[in-house]
């Protein structure tokens, strides 16, 4: 991924707007039982227009600019990932079964020996 080292240098106003952003996403919320005699889809509106406001005044802090940097730099990775064929995909599904079956198969038996020593050590049963 694309490693960028950023110095700490920021402005005032940087470090206060991820709660801006978080104040106008609450302010949404709060309108939508404000406007509680309006109408549905006004008061939806204002959530919404919290919601968007929140993100982009978010996008513009410098907390919201790394997370679109690593959001991008995620789905260049995505990119690069070689994802198996559908032939690899059931020969792997089917091991997978098989092994669970093997030991399940193992653990059983493995339970009803250990069941059949104790009970032939103990003296209980028939």
């Amino acid at each position: 991924m694309n490693e960028q080292i950023q110095g700490q240098g920021g402005s005032r106003t940087s470090g206060a707007l991820p709660w801006l952003a978080g104040a106008l996403v609450i302010a949404g919320v709060a309108a939508f039982y404000v406007l509680s005699d309006q109408s549905v889809w006004l008061r939806w509106l204002a959530v919404v227009a919290g919601l968007v406001l929140g993100a982009v005044v978010f996008a513009l802090s410098d907390p919201g600019r790394g997370f679109v940097q690593f959001w991008g730099d995620s789905r260049n990775e995505l990119r690069k990932v070689v994802w198996p064929s559908v032939e690899e995909t059931r020969n792997t599904t089917l091991m997978v079964f098989a092994f669970a079956v093997i030991a399940g198969l193992f653990f059983w038996s493995l339970d009803v020996f250990l069941a059949w020593a104790t009970r032939h050590l103990t003296g209980q049963g028939g």
